[in-house]
């Protein structure tokens, strides 16, 4: 697809002028990254000096580091995506949408890691004393006798 839109881009406008857009959008970019990037950066630091986790930031730096390197590469579609990366709105928008897959994603392998396919808090799994361990602790002390 990069291809066909290069091609067609460049016998529209013709190849130098392809070229300086190529560079010229990888340069904004590259520029806006850079903004972006110490914007996050340092949101990370305020959130670490209180104490807290910057997860959020984190997930951003994560996306910006993406947008950059599809911006590096050559190309009006991969810019486009890279663009869509560095862009605040659209950014948050991503990162909820990928946060709401790799959720959907921890849980289903959960589920399907426990005994029989049944939830550890589900309460209507019955489980007799032969069937699969339950995931219950036992608080209590011993005494090693050699």
């Amino acid at each position: 697809m990069e291809m066909f839109v290069l091609i067609r881009v460049g016998s529209a406008i013709g190849a130098l002028s392809t070229i300086f857009l190529v560079l010229a959008t990888a340069v904004i970019g590259l520029t806006l990254l850079r903004k972006q990037g110490m914007s996050t950066l340092l949101r990370a630091q305020e959130r670490l000096k209180t104490g807290q986790l910057p997860a959020k930031e984190l997930a951003e730096g994560l996306f910006l580091a993406i947008g950059g390197a599809l911006l590096l590469t050559p190309g009006f579609v991969t810019d486009f995506v890279g663009f869509c990366c560095l862009m605040p709105g659209i950014r948050h928008l991503l990162i909820a949408w990928a946060g709401k897959h790799i959720l959907k994603a921890t849980v289903k392998a959960q589920r399907d890691s426990q005994p029989y396919g049944q939830a550890a808090n589900d309460p209507s799994a019955s489980r007799d004393s032969h069937s699969a361990p339950s995931n219950k602790v036992i608080e209590g002390e011993f005494h090693r006798e050699d």
